[in-house]
């Protein structure tokens, strides 16, 4: 799953520095099943509340998935997008995908979430080959 790059931010990242803005709307393009997820969960904690949000429904195909995917191994593109919704992002299995407050109250259940044993606690076999 590759980013919609126009030719004017192609341009841009050959210049020199790129414009996240610019960056963030090329990802908003390019990946919007993940964008569309990552926006909703961050609604949902902004209105709920709590220690975080996340989502436990996997992607509706593997194009869905590979959108995940692509957002959330990409440092540049995780980190752009925690920059611009103002949070932090953890993810296990195929789509379980949380986001977290940028407040240190939230540090010790990001922890949990993304230790060795949240993730082992979170397999099943149905989600053996996604």
């Amino acid at each position: 799953m590759s980013l919609d790059v126009s030719p004017a931010l192609l341009d841009q990242a050959e210049r020199g520095e790129v414009d996240e803005a610019d960056f963030v709307d090329c990802v908003r393009t390019s990946l919007p099943y993940a964008w569309e997820m990552i926006s909703s969960l961050v609604a949902q904690l902004r209105v709920d509340g709590g220690e975080f949000a996340d989502n436990r429904t996997p992607p509706p195909d593997e194009q869905a998935r590979g959108q995940l995917l692509r957002a959330l191994a990409s440092d540049a593109i995780r980190g752009a997008l925690q920059r611009h919704f103002g949070v932090r992002l953890a993810f296990q299995n195929c789509h379980r995908v949380a986001v977290f407050p940028l407040d240190p109250s939230a540090d010790e259940r990001l922890a949990r979430f993304t230790s060795a044993r949240g993730q082992l606690l979170n397999q099943s076999p149905e989600l053996r080959d996604c």
